[in-house]
């Protein structure tokens, strides 16, 4: 280890977000200087040979704030203490991993041998909110973040995929949206419902920008917000539990409730790998709801309606044509 280098032992983490916090013991806080963010050019160097190579934005800020920290409590040029450190940290076993990813770049970039440790750990059950809250949410917005909302809701586009769509990439008349994919993902065409498409048209109206919908964090923030205040208001607390992100998954168990085709999931979600699609398929079906809204349809016009507003057909008796949809 390199004199003057921090020990392996500060770097020992108090927090799942944080690497190197020391929180004191005692009742009072005490105002500790930080410490200096070391080989700075090698980091600023490592996240523009990340972002040459395609990386996204958001894991470029990602690997920016993983190797400031580490940098803190470990010599970046020696591998070995920045592998004990992590090592020992009280991060779980995923967050561990995600550092070793951001200082497996700062290697390749720096021409430093290293073997990357590998840790396992279990994926969570994905949470898939009911149509009952969803709408509850979109409704208690305002009319530009409904809009927003909606759409996440309905084709399962994520905030930052939402923030980089072009006009252009836009067809008002026939209601169809191409969105270029982020985190992996692959890019698809969607043609919306009749009732988003004139949703959406009203807000390209209010909002002539050529990229027209606000920052990812922003609508975290107002979704957030809303479902807060809601919760609140409704004295269901269980609401604050649902982030925006799971409006994409919550868009994806509706196609399955409707269609239940893995492949045509992973197409809708633009998934590259079948074994993603089907991580969220077990939630559909763990945390399915066995709870219905039903009604009745006696004519074409009735069962047209029902249809538009996501009923999907269950029987027929004596004429009468039954459908439900999922509460």
């Amino acid at each position: 280890m390199n004199p003057g280098s921090p020990t392996p032992q500060a770097g020992i983490l108090n927090h799942s977000s944080r690497i190197g916090t020391n929180i004191p013991t005692n009742s009072e806080a005490i105002r500790r200087p930080q410490q200096e963010v070391r080989y700075e050019d090698e980091i600023i160097n490592t996240l523009t040979k990340a972002k040459n190579e395609g990386k996204a934005e958001n894991t470029i800020k990602a690997f920016r704030h993983r190797l400031r920290q580490l940098s803190k409590v470990a010599d970046l040029k020696n591998p070995s203490e920045a592998k004990t450190v992590i090592a020992n940290s009280r991060l779980s076993n995923s967050s561990k991993s995600s550092f070793c990813l951001a200082y497996a770049w700062f290697c390749k970039t720096n021409e430093i041998e290293w073997e990357r440790p590998k840790y396992k750990w279990e994926l969570g059950t994905p949470i898939i909110p009911t149509t009952e809250n969803v709408t509850k949410i979109i409704s208690a917005s305002t009319k530009r973040y409904a809009t927003i909302f909606t759409l996440m809701a309905e084709i399962g586009v994520e905030g930052e995929e939402l923030h980089r769509l072009h006009r252009n990439k836009i067809d008002t008349e026939q209601g169809i949206v191409s969105i270029d994919g982020t985190k992996g993902h692959t890019s698809g065409t969607y043609k919306l419902k009749a009732r988003t498409a004139e949703m959406l048209r009203e807000y390209l109206a209010r909002n002539p920008q050529e990229h027209p919908f606000p920052q990812p964090k922003v609508m975290s923030e107002i979704w957030r917000r809303v479902r807060n205040r809601l919760a609140e208001n409704l004295k269901q607390p269980d609401l604050k539990k649902i982030p925006m992100k799971n409006l994409r998954n919550y868009s994806g168990a509706q196609l399955y409730l409707k269609f239940p085709d893995p492949i045509g999931i992973m197409r809708h979600l633009r998934h590259k790998k079948l074994e993603t699609t089907m991580h969220y398929l077990r939630a559909i079906v763990l945390n399915g709801e066995e709870e219905y809204i039903c009604k009745t349809a006696t004519t074409p016009q009735e069962a047209t309606q029902l249809i538009e507003q996501g009923f999907q057909h269950a029987d027929t008796i004596d004429g009468i044509h039954l459908y439900r949809k999922r509460k």
